[in-house]
């Protein structure tokens, strides 16, 4: 149980109402900033404005799944008020409390580090980011279905990176009965990917390997789909971007040769915000129940 340990929630979308609910059920302290409009009724928490008062009494602050902007500001779907998180709010945080986020910009790192504020990027860990794989792949398939004139069962696709995201967007592939071609950098994910039944190559030859795909998973988060590489793919090819942005593919030339390229960074807060709601949930969670375990340390 999480009796007595302060939260404060800060703007967010539908997947903090799943957090919400969870950290209610546990028996924290709830308090939410930037909810003014928030149509559930949740028992048990309270609403307030962010400041240093506020901040002095948490044991964790929550943020969204991308924390803040370059300046601070925390984008919040139930509020049309601004909400900037400014260097007093992070020193006055008491020494053992952490900032939980999904992905953390430079300037929240800085402040946090200025402050010796621990800061947990949450898709940073395997395990979220392995849960989180799963509404991605399943979006993905999605997009693809809705943006060819042909099946996937019998179809030439082709995942770039086989990591955490790769690894799951091949397998659902391959369920549905496509061919699955997987692009890689390491010795070893040429030899998992060719154990588990997939066609390996390195990311190095991907020229030569792209002449007849159909769908084109991207993965990498860097520029791997070339001017090159789409000037050799077939008209018929759409590309799937699942890096984060800016993605890894040419979107400009892509356009130019009339291939479908599309960026989706996100998809399980898009297509699945309870899912991945509950994923960060129990995460948060788990840690602070882990904290509260332990005294509060670390």
């Amino acid at each position: 149980m999480l009796t007595g340990i302060q939260v404060v929630l800060v703007g967010g979308d539908a997947r903090q109402l799943e957090v919400i609910r969870k950290l209610t059920e546990l028996d924290a302290s709830v308090v939410l900033v930037g909810f003014d409009n928030l149509q559930n009724q949740f028992s048990g928490i309270s609403k307030a404005r962010l400041g240093t008062d506020l901040m002095k009494t948490i044991d964790a602050m929550i943020l969204p799944a991308v924390a803040t902007d370059d300046a601070g500001v925390v984008e919040s779907i139930f509020s049309t008020e601004e909400i900037v998180i400014r260097d007093e709010h992070i020193a006055a945080m008491p020494k053992h409390a952490k900032v939980f986020a999904g992905m953390a910009k430079p300037y929240l790192r800085q402040l946090c580090a200025k402050y010796s504020i621990r800061l947990i990027e949450l898709f940073d860990r395997d395990d979220v980011a392995i849960y989180n794989s799963i509404p991605t792949a399943e979006g993905a398939l999605m997009m693809a279905i809705q943006n060819t004139d042909i099946t996937i069962h019998g179809s030439e696709c082709m995942v770039l990176g086989f990591g955490r995201t790769g690894m799951t967007m091949a397998n659902a592939l391959k369920g549905l009965g496509a061919r699955v071609k997987v692009g890689v950098r390491r010795q070893e994910h040429y030899a998992r990917a060719w154990e588990m039944g997939f066609t390996p190559f390195y990311t190095a030859d991907l020229i030569q390997h792209v002449h007849n795909v159909d769908l084109l998973f991207n993965t990498i988060p860097s520029m791997i789909v070339t001017a090159q590489v789409i000037a050799n793919l077939p008209h018929r090819a759409v590309i799937i971007d699942l890096a984060s942005k800016p993605g890894g593919t040419d979107f400009r030339f892509a356009e130019k040769r009339g291939i479908k390229a599309l960026l989706a960074p996100g998809l399980p807060g898009i297509v699945a915000p309870k899912t991945a709601g509950r994923i960060i949930a129990n995460t948060v969670c788990q840690l602070l129940m882990e904290d509260a375990n332990t005294g509060r340390s670390g």
